[in-house]
């Protein structure tokens, strides 16, 4: 499995590739030390990466920047002197949050959990000789939120979308109502039906019956009107384009 080692300071960039590569199982691609370079090679190289260290502190800047320019799909085990910052990390693909100085054993720790992750996926890969009732998943049908000193079952299907604001997960009703989620968007969009729910960009979930059409936007992005208000515009984003219409005509 091929590793990114996002990391400005050169020591602990080679320690970290040192240790990752004491398991055979690793192979570390690349090492880069900043934002830019970590766009650069993320738009390039993303589909030969399959897990990424990543400091939050570069020497350009805090490196959630990433991901305001790139959608990154691969898991991230952070790796930072900074002990404030895991909520942001959860809510950006992020598998482990280890603080500096570090020690081997929690970067093994890392990297088993990792594997376990993998295997557990492949595991429920679907099998193609079962019948198609028996491919189906059985997705997650409510959730529970916190209203004052209330927790208040949202029923899925009631459900118009769900946003990341301030780095807190929103869901918003139907009938426009607004509650947080304590989960973050990668876990969320794991369990609710795709047939039923897409992942316009990296901040918004959106169901298929909230959307009232579809208009372009800027830099070959478009823009989703939905049949209630949210906080932000439902942008799509470029790269998702041409997939989000294919699921809007199929359906899947």
């Amino acid at each position: 499995m091929n590793v990114l080692i996002v990391e400005d300071e050169k020591h602990t960039a080679a320690l970290l590739k040192e240790i990752i590569e004491l398991d055979a199982d690793f192979l570390v691609a690349a090492t880069l030390e900043s934002i830019a370079e970590a766009v650069a090679f993320l738009t390039k190289h993303q589909n030969k990466i399959d897990l990424i260290f990543l400091d939050i502190q570069l020497a350009d800047g805090h490196s959630f920047a990433i991901f305001q320019y790139i959608d990154v799909s691969i898991p991230i085990i952070f790796c930072t002197a900074f002990d404030n910052y895991s909520l942001s990390a959860i809510q950006n693909n992020g598998i482990n949050y280890i603080l500096k100085p570090f020690r081997e054993e929690e970067i093994h720790a890392a990297l088993a959990r990792y594997k376990n992750l993998v295997a557990g996926f492949s595991q429920k890969a679907i099998n193609p000789a079962l019948p198609a009732t028996a491919r189906e998943k059985n997705y997650q049908e409510s959730f529970l939120t916190q209203h004052r000193e209330k927790s208040m079952i949202i029923y899925t299907k009631d459900i118009a979308a769900i946003t990341i604001e301030h780095e807190l997960v929103q869901l918003y009703t139907f009938g426009g109502e607004r509650h947080p989620l304590l989960k973050n968007l990668e876990y969320i969009e794991s369990v609710c039906n795709p047939r039923q729910f897409y992942r316009i960009n990296r901040q918004m979930l959106i169901n298929r019956n909230a959307i009232r059409s579809i208009e372009p936007y800027f830099n070959r992005k478009v823009v989703v009107r939905l049949v209630i208000p949210l906080a932000e515009k439902a942008i799509v984003s470029r790269l998702k384009v041409a997939a989000f219409k294919e699921w809007l005509e199929k359906g899947s």
